[in-house]
C-alpha cells in the first residue's frame, strides 16, 4: 500500500512501526455546532482509510480527540447563557448522531481537552525546562526559532512564514510566529490552575499531548483536512518533537477542500451546509458516497445535482443486492456447475481492481468503480437459473468490497402486515387479470409512500 505523505510531498510505501499494527490520529471536531460538510470530509475519509487497515488485517488503535475548550465555545456559551461545558457535551452528543448515521464508526479512544489538563500542563513544563518555551505574564508560548524543524511539513521557511504572519498588537511574544502553549485566564472564561497561573490550553497542544498520550510519542498516520498542515500540524509537530527528540508522525495525510457550487463554502455567502442541514433531504449515506466519490486528496464540489447523482448510484447499489438476495431465496439448485466455477473466477478481478486502487493512496473513486463492474458482471451472468451457491458467494464478495468503504449498511426493512397483504392481494389480482384491482391496490401503495416494481426476479418496493 502507498499512501501520499505531505510531509515528503511523494506517495511512499506503507510500513508501520510495528508490523501488524497501526497507530492512528485524526484531529476531531471543535465542539460549539454541529458539523459541516466539510468537516465530515475527513471524518468520512479516514474512517474509511481505518476500515480498509482492518480489511488488511491491521490492528488499528485509532484515536480522534474532542476540542472541548476554546474562544468558540465559549463565546457559542456566552450566546446561549449557558455553561462551556453543557455547550461542549450537547455538541459532542450531536457529533455521534450525525456521525453515526454518516456510517463512521467509533474511534477506539475519543479523548477531550478538558480530561487532560494535567498531561497538558506537565508537557508544556518539560518544553520550558528544555529552553523551547516562555512564560510571559502567564501565557505560555512555544519559541519556533528554538526549533530547527519549523515549517518543514508546509515547506516554507521562517521567514516566509513571518513575512505572510498577522501580528497582534500588543502582543508579548518574542517572535510572530511563536504560538501559545497556554493562555491566561479572561474575565469569565474557564480555567484550571497551573503553574504559571489560572488559565486554559492554547489549541495546538492538546493534540500533541493526547497523541503522546494514548498512541506513543511516534505514531504512524496523522490526518486531517488541508486546512490543518498550517499552523495546527505544523505547530503539532515543533512540540511534539522538541518534548521527544523523536519524529512525531510517519505518514501526514490530509484531503482535499469542498466548494459549493463551485464557491468557498462561507456564512457570509450563504453556502454554509451543516450535515444536519444535508440529511434533512438527501439520506446520510447518499453523503458519504459522494464523498467517497472523488480521491480523497482533490478538491471536490458539492452541488445538489451531484448529490442527486450520488443518490442514484447508491440506489443502483441497492437494487443489486436486493436482486442477489432474492435470487438466493429462490435459486432452484445448491451447487455450482463447472461453468458456474469459472464464471465466480471471472468475478475475482474485481477484488483485486479494488485492492489495487484502495492501495494505491485510498483511491476510492476507482474502487467504486471497479464495484460497477462487478455488478455488471453479476447482472449478465448470474440469474433465476444459477445455483444458489454460486449466487451466494458473489453476494459475499460484493458485500466484503462495499462494507470496507462503509456502504450498504442499510438493513432490509420489514413492512407492516397490512402493506404486505396489500402486495400479496395485487399479485393476486394480476395473477387473475383483475387490471383493475391491481392497478388501485398499486396506487393505494403508491399513496402510502410505496413504490412496486414488476421484475423478471418478482414483485419489489421501495419506499419513497
Amino acid at each position: 500500500m502507498r499512501l501520499y505523505n505531505t510531509l515528503t510531498r511523494q506517495k511512499e510505501e506503507f510500513k508501520p512501526l510495528v508490523p501488524g499494527e497501526v497507530k492512528m490520529y485524526v484531529c476531531g471536531p471543535t465542539v460549539y455546532n454541529y458539523f459541516h460538510i466539510g468537516n465530515a470530509r475527513p471524518f468520512i475519509v479516514f474512517d474509511t482509510l481505518r476500515r480498509y487497515l482492518e480489511y488488511k488485517g491491521y490492528k488499528v488503535t485509532y484515536v480522534q480527540n474532542f476540542t472541548d475548550v476554546d474562544d468558540k465555545i465559549i463565546n457559542k456559551a456566552k450566546e446561549e447563557g449557558l455553561d462551556s461545558r453543557e455547550i461542549s457535551e450537547k455538541y459532542i452528543g450531536e457529533y455521534f448522531k450525525d456521525a453515526d448515521a454518516l456510517g463512521i464508526k467509533r474511534a477506539t479512544i475519543h479523548p477531550k481537552v478538558t480530561e487532560n489538563i494535567k498531561e497538558i500542563i506537565d508537557f508544556i513544563q518539560k518544553l520550558i525546562n528544555k529552553g523551547y518555551a516562555y512564560e510571559v505574564d502567564g501565557n505560555v508560548y512555544f519559541d519556533t526559532t528554538k526549533f530547527g524543524g519549523y515549517g518543514k511539513l508546509s515547506k516554507q521557511s521562517i521567514e516566509e512564514l513571518e513575512a505572510g504572519a498577522r501580528v497582534e498588537i500588543n502582543e508579548a511574544k518574542k517572535s510572530p510566529m511563536d504560538f501559545a502553549l497556554w493562555k491566561k485566564q479572561k474575565p469569565g472564561e474557564p480555567a484550571w490552575d497551573s503553574p504559571w497561573g489560572q488559565g486554559r490550553p492554547g489549541w495546538h497542544i492538546e493534540c500533541s499531548v493526547m497523541s503522546t498520550k494514548y498512541l506513543g510519542e511516534t505514531i504512524d498516520i496523522h490526518a486531517g483536512g488541508q486546512d490543518l498542515v498550517f499552523p495546527h500540524h505544523e505547530n503539532e509537530i515543533a512540540q511534539s518533537e522538541a518534548f521527544s527528540g523523536k519524529p512525531f508522525a510517519r505518514y501526514w495525510l490530509h484531503n482535499g477542500y469542498i466548494t459549493i457550487n463551485n464557491e468557498k463554502m462561507s456564512k457570509s455567502k450563504g453556502n454554509f451546509f451543516t450535515v444536519r442541514d444535508i440529511v434533512s433531504e438527501f439520506d446520510p449515506e447518499v453523503v458519504r458516497f459522494f464523498l467517497l466519490s472523488a480521491h480523497y486528496r482533490n478538491p471536490i464540489n458539492f452541488s445538489r445535482e451531484l448529490m442527486k447523482q450520488s443518490k442514484n448510484a447508491l440506489e443502483r447499489l441497492y437494487n443489486s443486492k436486493e436482486n442477489l438476495e432474492h435470487l438466493m431465496e429462490n435459486a432452484k439448485s445448491e451447487k455450482m456447475t463447472a461453468n458456474e466455477k469459472d464464471i465466480l473466477k471471472g468475478l475475482e478481478k474485481y477484488r483485486y481492481k479494488f485492492i489495487e486502487a484502495m492501495d494505491d493512496d485510498l483511491n476510492t473513486a476507482d474502487a467504486i468503480a471497479a464495484i460497477f463492474e462487478l455488478v455488471k458482471e453479476i447482472n449478465t451472468k448470474i440469474d433465476g437459473e444459477s445455483s444458489k451457491e454460486l449466487i451466494e458467494k458473489s453476494y459475499e464478495l460484493f458485500r466484503e468490497l462495499t462494507e470496507v468503504l462503509g456502504l450498504l449498511t442499510k438493513k432490509k426493512e420489514i413492512l407492516d402486515e397490512d402493506i404486505q397483504r396489500l402486495i400479496e392481494e395485487r399479485q393476486k389480482a394480476r395473477k387473475e387479470k383483475n387490471y383493475a384491482l391491481a392497478d388501485k391496490i398499486r396506487d393505494d401503495l403508491k399513496a402510502k409512500g410505496i413504490i412496486l416494481e414488476d421484475t423478471p426476479q418478482g414483485v419489489k418496493w421501495k419506499r419513497v
